[in-house]
C-alpha cells in the first residue's frame, strides 16, 4: 500500500510561524509520530510526504534520526490541501494501485489503523476512517440561531487515513479541477462524482493537532499509550 502524507500547511492556529509538523510532542516531532506508525504498519510499503520545498531539509533531518526501512519521497505541495494531494497522486510510482492519504497533523494514528484501512481497500474503491459523533449537533445560521438538530445516529466525524483506488481518485481530482470544486477531503470528490465511499471505524485518539490545546491532549494520549 502506498501512503501519501499531506504536510504542506503552516501552524497559524497553533501560533507558529513554521510548519506545525516540526513541533514536538514528548520530544519527537509530529511528523515523527506519523512516520513511526507507518513504519510499524506491515501494509505500508512506500511513503510520500507532500510539503513545501523550504521544509524538505528539516523533514530530512527528522527522517535521518530513525532507521526507517520504507522508501520516502518528497513531493512539492500546493497552495491548498486539494492541490497538494493532486500533486501527490501524480508523483506516485507507476505500479501504485491503491493509496492511503493521511493528514500529517493526525500524528496519533496507530499502525493498526493503517493496516485496517489497507485491508478494507480489498473490498471497496473508497473509504475513510471515522468515528460516531457523541455530541448533539446543531445546525446554526450566520446570526447564531439554531436551524435544526440532525439525527446523531447517522453522523460520523471524518478522520484520515482515507483510502482510494488510485486511477479513480485521479479521475475525480481532475474533474474537480475542471469543474472548480473546492473540497476539504478527498472523499468529498468521490461523493460529488456520485461514487460510494465506505467508513472504517477510526480511533477516538486520532485527533487532528491544530491548536496548542491539541498539543497538550496529544501529550496526554501518548503518555498514556506509552506508559
Amino acid at each position: 500500500m502506498h501512503l501519501l502524507i499531506p504536510a504542506a500547511g503552516m501552524g497559524k492556529r497553533m501560533g507558529s510561524n513554521r510548519n506545525k509538523l516540526l513541533l514536538s510532542v514528548r520530544s519527537q516531532s509530529l511528523l515523527s509520530w506519523t512516520l513511526l506508525a507507518a513504519e510499524a504498519a506491515p501494509s505500508i510499503n512506500w511513503i510520500g510526504i507532500i510539503s513545501q520545498t523550504n521544509d524538505w531539509e528539516d523533514f530530512q533531518d527528522i527522517i535521518s534520526q530513525y532507521e526507517l526501512t520504507k522508501p520516502i519521497e518528497f513531493i512539492k505541495g500546493g497552495s491548498t490541501r486539494q492541490e497538494s494531494v493532486y500533486n501527490g497522486l501524480q508523483a506516485l510510482p507507476a505500479d501504485a494501485r491503491k493509496v492511503l492519504i493521511h493528514d500529517g497533523a493526525r500524528c496519533l494514528a496507530t499502525a493498526n489503523l493503517f493496516d485496517r484501512c489497507a485491508a478494507a481497500m480489498a473490498n471497496c474503491t473508497g473509504l475513510i476512517a471515522a468515528v460516531p459523533v457523541k455530541d448533539t449537533i446543531k445546525v446554526v445560521d450566520q446570526i447564531g440561531t439554531i436551524q435544526s438538530t440532525p439525527d446523531r445516529s447517522q453522523l460520523w466525524a471524518a478522520q484520515t487515513p482515507q483510502g482510494f483506488d488510485v486511477n479513480l481518485l485521479k479521475q475525480c481530482h481532475q474533474k474537480g479541477l475542471n469543474e472548480g470544486w473546492e473540497v476539504t477531503d478527498d472523499a468529498a470528490l468521490l461523493e460529488k462524482c456520485g461514487l460510494k465511499v465506505q467508513v472504517v471505524e477510526g480511533e477516538e485518539t486520532n485527533l487532528k493537532v491544530t491548536t496548542p490545546q491539541d498539543l497538550a491532549i496529544a501529550e496526554f494520549i501518548l503518555a498514556s499509550r506509552l506508559g
